[in-house]
């Protein structure tokens, strides 16, 4: 009986001793998991400031346009003294879109 009862015990405990060794490296897997979505997220927050930049710089040039498209005909309509840009004056863009 004793044979019998040290042989199990030969087989029980390397078993034990495999599982405790799997749940340690899970814990590690998710630890290092978890690490690495806060550096992705620390990465990200390190780059809100250049999009900010990026937009406000986009922003500017596009209120610029709008600005320019929308002074275009006014300038056109006092120039040409009727007020229904019909009378374009040379400068006006369809006078420099063209090659003639």
């Amino acid at each position: 009986m004793e044979s019998l009862s040290a042989s199990s015990l030969f087989l029980v405990l390397p078993s034990r001793s495999a599982r405790i060794n799997r749940l340690v490296a899970l814990g590690q897997r998710v630890g290092q998991a978890f690490a690495d979505i806060d550096v992705q997220l620390k990465q990200r927050h390190d780059l809100i400031p250049n999009l900010l930049e990026t937009v406000k710089g986009y922003a500017a040039h596009e209120r610029g346009t709008l600005e320019e498209g929308c002074q275009g005909p006014q300038r056109r309509d006092v120039g040409a003294g009727t007020g229904t840009g019909r009378g374009l004056p040379k400068t006006s863009l369809s006078g420099r879109t063209r090659a003639n």
